[in-house]
């Protein structure tokens, strides 16, 4: 069933002797740019650098005493939390991850002692990779993000955000696999705040925009964008939730993109990935359906690669 806001609640116990609390962080300048009072809750200073790591301990430390290994595809994040989560638990992980996943990433699965196995950098080779090694290990496949667990675990850092910031308009969170949406959407109604839920994505990679419009999944088949954690396609457990309590996903430019996650960097002396920056580029390009409100994002994640900044890359693009 889905997780309804007891279930996050539940995850937030579950999960919360492991993680960090991340604080919400504001800034005026970047108020004043946005022209509207903006609340950040800084997922980029969680454990292993990503919200990631709330759904996979909250999945990890629910499966039976008998399990003895996890498994998962990721690009990166996600694959580091649930190496770091197993390791908590004293069990094996084993990743499988795309041949372009960041260097950063990959060191950061290794450091936390998951094994990695490699594939094509598409969905297909994903799911292939992945079958094959839970065949050969046994081991548990724990979703990046189509899984009432995960989703669960997610939900509990919009459920954090609105404990120390009721007063909100909207919340805005990036949307790839929907984990990290459908989970805000589910704590924000639950907890029957009148804050608008707003999924901001890629233009470069817009199914979750499309799906929404279409009323059905529409799969991201070649994701152009520098934003690597926002290129996978929406879960048939993640897109029901997001369908019946989203309004609306916003899409942005690669170009505003960068420009959002500079001001971060340099406005709030933070590090924060590519998709990290996709709500305040949304905020900054869409200022006057904003203007005077108060807003919350959700800063998903600071795993750069420092030798790939995006504003060292030309029109700031990678595939």
């Amino acid at each position: 069933m889905e997780p309804t806001l007891e279930d996050i609640r539940a995850a937030a116990e579950r999960i919360g002797p492991r993680i960090h609390r991340t604080p919400v962080m504001t800034s005026r300048s970047i108020d004043a740019l946005c022209g509207a009072r903006v609340f950040f809750k800084c997922e980029n200073l969680q454990k292993a650098g990503a919200f990631k790591i709330r759904g996979a301990t909250n999945a990890v430390f629910s499966l039976p005493p008998e399990c003895k290994a996890v498994a998962t595809h990721s690009s990166g994040n996600h694959a580091a939390a649930l190496s770091l989560a197993a390791s908590w638990r004293g069990i094996k992980a084993h990743v499988v991850m795309p041949s372009n996943s960041p260097a950063v990433k990959q060191e950061a699965v290794r450091g936390y002692g998951g094994e990695i196995v490699f594939c094509e950098p598409t969905l297909a080779a994903r799911e292939e990779t992945l079958a094959r090694v839970v065949r050969e290990t046994g081991a548990e496949f724990i979703p990046p993000y189509n899984d009432y667990r995960v989703i669960a675990g997610q939900g509990t850092a919009a459920l954090e955000l609105l404990e120390d910031e009721p007063d909100l308009d909207a919340v805005l969170a990036p949307v790839g696999g929907g984990g990290l949406l459908a989970g805000t959407a589910i704590a924000v109604r639950g907890l029957g705040s009148r804050a608008e839920v707003i999924g901001t994505e890629p233009a470069g990679a817009d199914d979750a925009h499309r799906s929404l419009h279409a009323g059905r999944i529409i799969p991201m088949e070649k994701p152009q964008t520098i934003a690597d954690g926002l290129r996978t396609s929406l879960g048939d457990r993640t897109f029901p939730i997001i369908l019946r309590l989203v309004p609306k996903i916003v899409t942005v430019s690669e170009e505003a993109i960068v420009a959002a996650m500079r001001v971060l960097w340099e406005r709030m002396k933070i590090i924060v990935e590519p998709s990290s920056a996709v709500p305040l580029a949304a905020l900054m390009t869409r200022r006057e359906e904003i203007r005077g409100e108060h807003v919350g994002i959700i800063l998903s994640g600071g795993n750069v690669d420092l030798n790939q900044l995006p504003w060292s890359i030309p029109n700031g693009r990678s595939s």
